[in-house]
């Protein structure tokens, strides 16, 4: 298949589609369908396997913004609770740059995974970033391209988009970094996911963190399809974590983000909507984890809409009872 140019794809993909395709199989950024009707083979370089596990609970680290006073006090909520920390990356958020944040969660004793996106910096950036990473001893990057910049969100700024998700991973792996990258099973084209995520394997991907879906039984058709077709890497799961009408919202915000609304009520209307979420999420983290080729889970979600630290004590209640069950 030839590859999309530069003009036809307003992030100049040229491994697509992204994961911010619209359920109707729109642009995430503009008027008229995404222009990648099936998923684009990799052509680059195949690294050899790098070896790489997954953490059996990655939870979202979320503090505010440009305090390193506030690093180290998330960092200390969420201590024990899970294996390592997934540092998102915001359009309308911005915070210290990954290296610096990457020293900072090291120095607060967690194992962080730094998010490395294509919107807003070049290929030499990215390439700064993933080198004083690995000088600093962060081992793993989530490798995206980036979801667009809203149009009301720093309109002043423009959106780089030098590379694409898959070219990032080549980049991330060629200067020795573990590369780990997202896929939504529930965007479209729908039946082409699986092979998308054994694509990004090909450009070196190591481990694959997918996002929120419904319903269980979707990861596993979906994990089922990826495993025939070639998928070998660790697999981490997306557990919804809310306890109110903003942090579901949150989760449901994204291009290809969905949870399941019969869940979503329950919470919501239950007489201690927090007791109610955490219990959510822990039940949803089981099932997954029971899923043949789903190695972890990713604690996600702002959880709560009463601040950064009301959040992580929550996901960190969430991470001490998976790993409990998981010991017992």
């Amino acid at each position: 298949m030839a590859l999309a140019t530069d003009l036809q794809c307003p992030k100049r993909m040229q491994f697509g589609p992204c994961g911010g395709v619209r359920p109707d199989g729109q642009c995430e950024m503009r008027t008229g369908p995404c222009v990648f009707p099936d998923v684009v083979p990799w052509t680059g370089v195949e690294p050899a396997p790098r070896p790489a596990s997954a953490p059996l609970v990655l939870t979202d680290f979320s503090c505010a913004p440009f305090d390193e006073a506030d690093v180290a006090a998330t960092a200390g909520i969420l201590a024990h609770s899970c294996d390592a920390v997934l540092v998102g990356e915001h359009q309308n958020r911005p915070d210290f740059p990954p290296t610096l944040m990457g020293r900072l969660l090291l120095e607060s004793g967690m194992s962080p995974w730094i998010t490395l996106s294509c919107r807003d910096r070049n290929r030499v950036v990215l390439e700064q970033e993933l080198r004083g990473l690995r000088t600093l001893g962060v081992g793993t990057v989530l490798c995206v391209t980036g979801d667009g910049r809203g149009y009301d969100v720093r309109p002043d700024v423009t959106q780089t988009f030098d590379l694409d998700g898959p070219r990032l991973v080549s980049l991330a792996a060629s200067v020795g970094m573990v590369a780990a990258v997202p896929e939504t099973p529930t965007a479209p084209p729908v039946r082409a996911r699986p092979a998308r995520l054994v694509e990004k394997q090909r450009a070196g991907a190591s481990l694959a963190v997918l996002n929120h879906v419904p319903f269980p039984g979707t990861v596993a058709d979906f994990m089922a399809s990826a495993r025939t077709a070639g998928l070998t890497i660790p697999v981490v799961a997306a557990v919804a974590v809310f306890t109110d009408l903003v942090s579901a919202a949150v989760l449901q915000g994204l291009p290809g983000l969905e949870l399941d609304q019969r869940v979503v009520e329950e919470v919501l209307g239950a007489a201690d909507p927090v007791s109610a979420g955490i219990a959510a999420a822990v039940a949803e983290a089981r099932a997954l984890l029971a899923i043949d080729g789903v190695d972890g889970v990713n604690v996600s979600g702002l959880a709560s809409a009463s601040g950064t630290r009301v959040g992580a004590e929550i996901k960190a209640e969430v991470g001490r009872l998976i790993k409990a069950q998981e010991a017992a």
